[in-house]
C-alpha cells in the first residue's frame, strides 16, 4: 500500500526518496479502510487528516438548507482527500467527505504532514507541485462555471476526466458540474446522436 504513495512522490520529485525517507513516510502514513458511504470527514468537524487514496472513490460535498448535496470534489486512486481550508485554518468544516466505493487509503495528520515537508525535500517538492496543480484546477473550474454553458462544462469534464465518468453516477457528476441531472441527461442524449 505504501509503495503506491512512494511511487507517487517520486513522480513529482526531482530527486528520488532515500531509504530513510521511505521509512519516515511509511511510519507517518497509516492505512485506513472506509466502507461505501462511511465518512472520512463530517461537516462540523475540524479536518485533522489528509488521505492518499490507494483504492476506491470518494466525494466532498456540502448540503444546503433544502437538503440538496453540492459536490465540490471527486477523488479516485492516487488523489488526495482533505478539506484544505479546515486543515490549514483549523476551522470547522462545511463539508462532508465520504467513500463512494469501498476505499483504502493512507492517512496522515496535518501536523505530521507539515513535519515531513520540512524533513524530506522530495516530499515538500511533491506537496508544492500538488498545491500548484490543485490551484490551477480550481481556477479553471471556477472560470468554466462562470463562463461556459452546461454543454461545454460537460464536454471539458469528459475530456479531462474520463475515468470519473466510469466511477460516479450521473447525479453526482451533474452536481459536480453545477447542473441538474435532467440537464445532464439531455446533454448526454445530444452527444450520443
Amino acid at each position: 500500500m505504501h509503495e503506491k504513495l512512494i511511487t507517487y512522490i517520486n513522480q513529482y520529485a526531482t530527486s528520488p526518496l532515500t531509504s530513510e525517507d521511505k521509512e519516515l513516510i511509511t511510519a507517518a502514513f497509516q492505512p485506513k479502510k472506509l466502507r461505501k458511504k462511511q465518512y472520512f470527514l463530517q461537516e462540523g468537524d475540524v479536518c485533522k487528516y489528509v488521505g492518499f487514496i490507494t483504492k476506491g472513490a470518494m466525494r466532498q460535498y456540502s448540503v444546503d438548507e433544502k437538503g440538496v448535496e453540492h459536490i465540490t470534489h471527486l477523488y479516485i486512486e492516487n488523489w488526495w482527500a482533505c478539506d484544505r481550508e479546515s486543515a490549514v485554518m483549523l476551522t470547522i468544516s462545511k463539508y462532508n467527505i465520504d467513500a463512494w466505493e469501498d476505499t483504502e487509503m493512507l492517512v496522515i495528520n496535518v501536523a505530521d504532514m507539515l513535519n515531513l515537508m520540512g524533513k524530506i525535500p522530495s516530499f515538500g517538492e511533491m506537496t508544492r507541485l500538488m498545491d500548484q496543480k490543485s490551484f490551477i484546477a480550481s481556477q479553471r473550474r471556477l472560470s468554466s462555471t462562470i463562463s461556459n454553458s452546461a454543454e461545454k462544462r460537460y464536454e471539458e469534464f469528459t475530456k479531462n476526466h474520463p475515468e470519473l465518468i466510469q466511477r460516479f453516477p450521473q447525479h453526482i457528476i451533474a452536481s459536480f458540474l453545477g447542473i441538474t441531472k435532467e440537464t445532464l441527461s439531455r446533454i448526454r442524449k445530444k452527444t450520443i446522436r
